[in-house]
């Protein structure tokens, strides 16, 4: 009987631990803390951050950072920002890629479709370095599960660009900023006010677009969250009755058999 009870004790541990990032990083100032809609063992992803994520990323990130595991299909999907598939394609018909051969044996260029991968914005990575004083934008698709700290990461770089301390010396085309190592980072600062115009009225403050952008890439990194969740809470709830169950058949089993006097 204890076996079961240590197995949904375990099991219960892994599975709250699992959603928790270290939220010490390798920073000497804190990362700034958000409540998170998707944190928690009954986290979800809120669907107006998540389309208003996208945006963000569509605006402000894509001409530098790519996402290659993401499909445009993928944004139709439940538990994402489940754009209608009529929107997802209108997304995706907005972006131009190469494909081929033809029948001619030629290379040819058409709009995007639900099947194809984001549209990345260099060909090679020696482009991306060219065109970023040496330096290679990450791809996305999987960024915050690849930092420490997650997402309060993610959320604490994008508004942590400073002037720098009268002490520290910063090079040209390089930028200060309290929450990354070294406090120094080749990204200028992606965010400002009322840069992106939300379809849904939402002010774009640079927190709102911080929180939005990141939410969206927490989805990236990890897009069936939501049923992962279900399936473990099912599971626990499917232990601790068998657990039960388990215990009042030994129960009654053991209680017909006369002890020795």
């Amino acid at each position: 009987m204890k076996f079961f009870f240590k197995t949904i004790f375990i099991l219960f541990i892994l599975f709250v631990f699992n959603n928790q990032k270290v939220e010490a990083g390798e920073k000497n100032k804190e990362l700034l803390k958000v409540d998170w809609s998707f944190k928690g063992i009954f986290g979800k992803f809120d669907r107006a951050s998540l389309q208003r994520g996208y945006q963000v990323y569509t605006e402000v990130c894509a001409s530098c950072h790519s996402m290659k595991l993401l499909s445009y299909r993928n944004l139709t999907e439940k538990g994402g920002p489940e754009f209608s598939e009529e929107q997802a394609k209108a997304i995706a018909s907005n972006f131009e890629l190469t494909d081929g051969p033809n029948s001619d044996g030629e290379m040819f260029t058409r709009a995007a479709k639900l099947s194809d991968k984001f549209v990345k914005p260099y060909q090679n990575i020696q482009e991306a370095k060219a065109s970023n004083g040496g330096s290679y934008p990450p791809d996305m698709s999987v960024l915050v599960k690849a930092r420490g700290g997650g997402a309060n990461y993610i959320y604490s770089v994008l508004l942590g660009y400073d002037d720098p301390p009268s002490d520290v010396t910063i090079d040209d085309g390089v930028y200060y900023n309290t929450y990354m190592t070294g406090n120094k980072i080749m990204m200028p600062n992606p965010l400002s006010e009322g840069l992106v115009e939300y379809n849904d009225g939402t002010k774009a403050t640079e927190e709102q677009m911080a929180k939005d952008v990141v939410t969206f890439l927490a989805w990236a990194a990890e897009p069936h969250l939501e049923a992962r969740h279900k399936i473990g809470f099912k599971a626990i709830i499917y232990l601790i009755i068998l657990s039960i169950l388990a215990y009042f058949s030994m129960k009654r089993l053991w209680s017909r058999i006369e002890p020795k006097v």
